[in-house]
């Protein structure tokens, strides 16, 4: 499915004549964080629901414009960088506009992510590894080779993290039977983050482990 499909129009966006009291009434009708604000047509930004308490009902949008939050989206905006606009502005609804910045309606962020599940890395049967290895020493093309090289699809990878020297990647790969990728990145020098019950090596840690504490307790 095209991402322009998920362009919703069933919200009137406010104006700067908008009394702060009209605003609250419109919060309180719908799940929104933001509603757009337009000013002869173009585009000014949002006005938030927690700013709307902070003013009196009697005013105008028209004398608080330095409360409106400037952010939206073009309709060219590929999903991922749609998915980031939400998490940076805190926001469940997410303005859309066209080249020429006209206002074409908004997406809302729960259509976004049930986008994002419904793609292969999280609806295809299979299993995630987290793995992490020094940034010097970090490479997408050796995880994938290590992956691969056991005849297994990748469905996908992201850095995950990126601290104290090390990256850590999340993979989603198409299989369950995860043994012999894990003693592949092992032994490429990746350490496992992820716990897995079918990680031969922990178990044998553990069952040497169980074994020296009983020995040690008689």
């Amino acid at each position: 499915m095209l991402l322009s499909e998920f362009v919703i129009n069933d919200l009137t966006p406010s104006s700067t004549e908008t009394l702060i009291g009209e605003l609250n009434e419109v919060f309180k009708a719908l799940n929104y964080t933001h509603i757009p604000i337009l000013n002869n047509g173009n585009y000014l930004g949002c006005f938030s629901e927690t700013d709307v308490f902070c003013f009196e009902s009697n005013e105008k949008v028209n004398g608080l414009k330095y409360a409106i939050e400037v952010f939206y989206v073009q309709n060219s905006t590929l999903w991922l960088d749609v998915l980031k606009s939400f998490a940076k502005n805190h926001t469940n609804i997410m303005p859309v506009l066209d080249a020429e910045n006209n206002y074409l309606g908004y997406y809302r962020l729960n259509d976004i992510i049930s986008m994002f599940n419904d793609t292969p890395f999280f609806c295809e049967h299979g299993g995630f590894i987290i793995v992490e290895k020094s940034n010097i020493d970090f490479s997408f093309s050796e995880i994938s080779q290590i992956v691969e090289s056991n005849n297994v699809k990748m469905f996908g990878a992201f850095i995950s993290n990126d601290d104290n020297g090390f990256t850590q990647t999340t993979i989603k790969i198409g299989s369950s039977n995860l043994t012999q990728i894990l003693l592949d990145f092992r032994r490429y020098g990746y350490n496992v983050v992820s716990e897995h019950e079918d990680d031969e090596i922990l178990k044998t840690l553990k069952e040497r482990s169980d074994y020296l504490n009983n020995y040690l307790n008689q």
